[in-house]
């Protein structure tokens, strides 16, 4: 198997944790978000960036963005259809600092 590509990131997420308030914490699964793909999630969703533009800025291809960001998709929708905690941590990812491209 071919090693992973690195994925630049460009800010790391303030929390790594998020929970719903309804169950106490050790009553909840948990689903885990690789770095890279709440990075994927950041730029697309929050910044509005196509898939093609999105990529070009992690340094990675097209199509394995679109795997990243549907792999993000169904675990967000776990957790929030399931009731369950996110966790954000992991991926092959190295962050990019203020005007670095």
């Amino acid at each position: 198997m071919r090693p992973r590509k690195t994925r630049w990131v460009k800010c790391a997420p303030g929390e790594r944790c998020f929970r719903p308030q309804c169950r106490p914490l050790h009553e909840l699964e948990g689903v885990c978000l690789s770095l890279d793909e709440f990075e994927a999630v950041r730029l697309a969703w929050s910044e509005g960036l196509l898939q093609e533009e999105a990529a070009k800025k992690m340094r990675i291809s097209r199509p394995t963005f679109s795997r990243m960001i549907t792999s993000a998709q169904k675990k967000i929708a776990d957790a929030l259809v399931n009731i369950k905690a996110i966790r954000i941590e992991g991926g092959c990812c190295k962050i990019v600092r203020g005007g670095q491209k």
